[in-house]
């Protein structure tokens, strides 16, 4: 059987070398298009949240299925006894002052990634980053009892709910008006879907970040 397999790759790689690929020549600018389709001069957010929005929905699904798997998997540990941090004052300032940096880059790719370069996933990591940061210089306690004040947990659902619902209502061709090309209120709704998908992914690296403090240790 291994000699088929090797067979099968020398004749694929023989066909890739003699048969010609196909002229790519079209007749329409694909990006000035989808620019022209979505209202928003990222063509990449365009192509995120609309042309292959229906494939966006089951990412941000398969990540909240992954932030409830690692808490599901390690709910029957015994949580860490030693949680290592960091403790000298120049590594925490610096720390936090990347945290600073990061969460203001990470808000304004939430409200402004559909015109520029970014969207709702950096936004949501540059967040999680942030609140990293934060987690390796403060005590976890204080870390968990902002995560249940601010009720971080509810919004995190919420904000994967209506992402939900107001993508199926766009894939069922309703959409905002788009309004005019470059200015923030501009796309219809895929400014909201932008900022839905970074608040769930900042909320959802908050999670995973106290779940793997609390039963792995930090450093």
């Amino acid at each position: 059987m291994k000699w088929v397999y090797i067979l099968a790759g020398i004749a694929l790689f023989v066909k890739m070398l003699v048969m010609p690929h196909p002229d790519a020549n079209f007749d329409v600018d694909i990006v000035a298009a989808i620019v022209k389709d979505s209202g928003v001069p990222n063509a990449v957010s365009g192509v995120i949240f609309r042309n292959r929005l229906y494939d966006t929905i089951f990412e941000v699904i398969v990540f909240t299925i992954a932030i409830m798997g690692a808490n599901y998997l390690l709910a029957n540990e015994r949580p860490s006894c030693t949680i290592y941090q960091f403790t000298d004052q120049g590594s925490i300032v610096l720390a936090r002052l990347g945290a600073t940096i990061a969460a203001l880059v990470g808000i304004e790719l939430a409200i402004r990634g559909h015109l520029s370069p970014g969207g709702g996933f950096a936004a949501g990591v540059a967040g999680g980053t942030a609140i990293g940061l934060v987690a390796i210089t403060s005590s976890p306690e204080w870390m968990q009892s902002i995560y249940q004040r601010w009720r971080a947990a509810t919004w995190e659902k919420v904000s994967v709910l209506v992402f939900i619902v107001l993508a199926v209502i766009t894939l069922a061709g309703y959409e905002l008006p788009h309004g005019e090309l470059g200015t923030l209120f501009s796309g219809g709704a895929l400014p909201l879907l932008n900022f839905l998908v970074a608040v769930k992914v900042a909320l959802g690296s908050w999670a995973v970040i106290l779940i793997f403090i609390r039963y792995r240790g930090l450093l």
